[in-house]
């Protein structure tokens, strides 16, 4: 059974899906691992390390594709230069495990299905204790919890930590986190070790002792409804609540120096958190980092993948943060996968036991067929929008 990286295409991905070290595992049991040329290079891992380690660099990607049992990727398959799809290189009846978004573009879905693959999300692996090594959304998410608050303080034209110098005392920054899932929570730690004061936001109360544990202030806004989900995600709220939010949380953004968003909602387009109105009242200087931005943004002046200056205030709106850290974020990334692989291969062969909670959930296409209910209900909302225009 041959296990296959590709190399990713898409211009803004630094990641790999595997690194040495795992392949090393890999290959100690008794598995052939395959990695496209140069699959490693932008994540700093060389082929020369993929050999060492026990795979085979393979240069012809189409041979790669077209002979893998089991391929993996980190971001969905994309079209190439020459015209193709990415999914059409792949064999029936192999497998395809990645970050697919099927929620968001249930068509990638749609088209594997029909290829004859079994397609394994990484975003739909369930929030359990037993799949926690396996869960990509965290591992990703932590790094860009991360690397938001470093962004955030190269932007902001103050110190974070409260300092006393001859010349007087400092104030520590106020930073204030919306949103307290992996992201919101990695955001909240990293700003108190550079010493600001934090404030934190979520729809959901669970997450209160969470955050105080973490040394921040807990914002409660009560609401008359459910917020999270069976999977422990933040859940779409009703409008009336949006606003009530909004009413809460408006004069702890224009306290804030630094205001970090974080609230998606898989499948959705990201929640509005942040009014144009609330970023007119913020002192001038302050900044916002969008985590939310690819979504489309928890901010009603954020424009993804840019830096804007608006009204005195910098919004920033970071494309693919884990991207910026491909060392760790591959690492991470690539033991997921090796976890979950753990799972589907039994005596050198791939098994899907749909009996198991984990590949039954993740398996979004098998034998032609999706499985999931809900990509099939974002493909008929699809189909029912394409028709409303055309």
């Amino acid at each position: 059974m041959k296990i296959a990286v590709a190399r990713e295409i898409e211009v803004c991905e630094r990641r790999v899906a595997l690194i040495p070290d795992t392949v090393a595992r890999l290959v100690k049991q008794g598995l052939e691992v395959w990695v496209e040329a140069g699959a490693g290079e932008r994540a700093f891992f060389s082929d020369a390390a993929y050999e060492a380690a026990g795979a085979t660099i393979i240069a012809d990607n189409s041979k790669l594709w077209g002979e893998a049992d089991i391929l993996l990727k980190v971001s969905p398959p994309q079209e190439r230069e020459d015209g193709r799809s990415e999914i059409d290189l792949l064999k029936a009846g192999s497998v395809l495990i990645s970050f697919l978004n099927p929620l968001g573009n249930p068509v990638v879905a749609k088209r594997l299905a029909e290829r004859q693959v079994s397609a394994v999300a990484m975003e739909m692996i369930p929030r359990t204790t037993r799949a926690q090594s396996m869960d990509a959304l965290s591992s990703q998410a932590s790094i860009a919890g991360y690397k938001a608050v470093l962004i955030a303080t190269a932007a902001l034209p103050k110190y974070f930590p409260m300092l006393t110098t001859a010349a007087g005392t400092i104030a520590p920054a106020k930073v204030f986190i919306m949103g307290a899932g992996v992201a919101g929570l990695q955001a909240i730690a990293t700003a108190r070790r550079l010493g600001s004061v934090v404030e934190a936001f979520d729809i959901r109360p669970a997450v209160k002792e969470e955050v105080q544990s973490l040394g921040a202030k807990f914002v409660e806004v009560k609401l008359d409804e459910e917020t999270t989900t069976s999977g422990g995600y933040a859940k779409e709220i009703s409008e009336a609540s949006k606003q009530r939010t909004q009413e809460v949380v408006a004069q702890h953004i224009k306290n804030a120096d630094v205001v970090i968003t974080t609230a998606q909602v898989p499948g959705k387009k990201a929640p509005l958190l942040v009014t144009q109105e609330m970023v007119a009242q913020m002192k001038p200087g302050s900044v916002i980092v969008d985590i939310a931005a690819e979504q489309g943004g928890n901010c009603a002046c954020t424009d993804p993948g840019k830096d804007i200056v608006w009204n005195g205030i910098t919004i920033i709106g970071p494309i693919n943060l884990p991207s910026s850290m491909p060392v760790h974020a591959s690492q991470l990334y690539a033991k997921n996968l090796t976890s979950l692989m753990q799972l589907l291969i039994k005596d050198k062969a791939v098994h899907l036991d749909f009996a198991d909670d984990i590949i039954d959930a993740a398996c979004i296409t098998h034998a032609g067929e999706i499985r999931s209910s809900r990509i099939k209900e974002a493909l008929q909302a699809l189909d029912v929008q394409q028709s409303a225009v055309s």
